[in-house]
C-alpha cells in the first residue's frame, strides 16, 4: 500500500521546518553567520541532525534560508512603516529611524544580514536584499515626489545612497550615533542640488 501523506503528518512537518528555522535565526542573530551549522541547529531546535538534512540539503541552503526568512521580516517592519496617506516624507523618516534603532538593538543579526563575510549562496542573496530594501526606499522617494514633498531626483540612486548610509552609520567603526541624527542626515540628502551650481561656501 503506498504511502499517503496526512495533514497531521504536513503539519508536523511545517512545524519541525519553522522550528529549524527559528533556531538558525537565533544563533545568526546572536553569533552571525559563523555560529550557523548543521549540528548548532539541531541542537537548539531539539530535533537529531539527520531531520536538519531532511528538511535542507546542507548548511548553504540553511543559511540562505535563515537569510532569507529574517531579510524578509525587516523589508516587511519598514514597509509597515512606509505604508499610509501622506506626509510621505514624515514616514520615511519614522521608517529610517526605526531602522537604525532596530539595527543598534540587533548589531549582530544586522551585520550578519548586511556585511558579514559568507558563503557565496548567502552573498547573492544579501544582493537581492539590498536591492529590494533599496526599491523599497525608491518607492517612498518617488510618493514624496509625486506629492510634491520632495524635488524631482533619480530615485534609484538616492535610494541606494540613504540604504549605504544608515547601514554604514550603524555597522561602521563610528560608535552609536543618534539614529535621529542619521535620519536627518538622509532627509536632507534627498533635497539634492545640481552639480551646475554647488552650494556657497561661508
Amino acid at each position: 500500500m503506498a504511502y499517503r501523506e496526512t495533514a497531521k503528518t504536513r503539519a508536523r512537518q511545517r512545524a519541525n521546518r519553522a522550528r529549524i528555522l527559528g533556531a538558525g535565526r537565533r544563533l545568526v542573530a546572536e553569533g552571525g553567520f559563523q555560529a550557523l551549522t548543521v549540528a548548532a541547529v539541531a541542537e537548539r531546535a531539539g530535533v537529531a541532525t539527520g531531520t536538519v538534512y531532511r528538511y535542507f540539503d546542507g548548511k548553504s541552503s540553511l543559511a540562505v534560508e535563515v537569510f532569507s526568512e529574517a531579510s524578509g521580516r525587516e523589508v516587511e517592519v519598514i514597509t509597515e512603516a512606509l505604508a499610509g496617506p501622506p506626509p510621505v516624507v514624515e514616514r520615511l523618516a519614522a521608517a529610517i529611524t526605526l531602522w537604525c534603532r532596530r539595527a543598534q538593538a540587533g548589531r549582530t543579526l544586522a551585520f550578519a544580514l548586511l556585511a558579514e563575510p559568507a558563503e557565496p549562496a548567502v552573498a547573492e542573496a544579501r544582493l537581492r536584499y539590498r536591492a529590494r530594501y533599496a526599491a523599497t526606499i525608491a518607492g517612498a522617494i518617488q510618493r514624496a515626489v509625486r506629492c510634491g514633498e520632495l524635488p524631482e531626483q533619480d530615485v534609484s540612486v538616492a535610494a541606494a545612497g540613504i540604504v549605504g548610509a544608515m547601514a554604514e552609520a550603524v555597522l561602521g567603526p563610528h560608535g552609536d550615533p543618534d539614529p535621529e541624527i542619521i535620519t536627518a542626515f538622509c532627509l536632507s540628502a534627498l533635497h539634492p542640488w545640481s552639480p551646475r551650481c554647488p552650494p556657497t561656501r561661508s
